[in-house]
């Protein structure tokens, strides 16, 4: 298993910025996909982002599309999730993910594609 640890979250005002990492140890980073999810009080954990093995492939939520990035350095063991354009609606505590190699990248919006989680870092958007 490969161990995530998050950083980076925060308080900000809407409209502002923040850039999460989640930085990987254990095991070839490049054998994992990786994915951000989020889960605000009350509510169930949601799928954010994605980005596949080689970094050449990505997925987002509607929900985010146009605000937030995901990205990787492989060099780095480090994935990392710029979010642009915050809303309040934004606030949630996140999480990255990783899943194996030899899944169906298809399925990289869904829980069970991944293997290990991370422990969360909170995200808190004022209006």
């Amino acid at each position: 298993q490969v161990q995530l640890v998050e950083s980076g979250g925060g308080l900000v005002q809407a409209g502002g910025s923040l850039r999460l990492s989640c930085a990987a140890s254990g095991r070839t980073f490049s054998n994992y996909a990786m994915g951000w999810f989020r889960q605000a009080p009350g509510k169930e954990r949601e799928f954010v982002a994605a980005v596949s093995w080689g970094g050449g492939s990505t997925y987002y939520a509607d929900s985010v599309k146009g605000r937030f990035t995901i990205s990787r350095d492989n060099a780095k063991n480090t994935v990392y999730l710029q979010m642009n354009s915050l809303k309040p609606e934004d606030t949630a505590l996140y999480y990255c993910a990783a899943a194996r190699s030899g899944k169906s990248w298809s399925m990289a919006r869904q829980g069970f594609f991944y293997d290990s989680w991370g422990q969360g870092t909170q995200v808190t958007v004022s209006s």
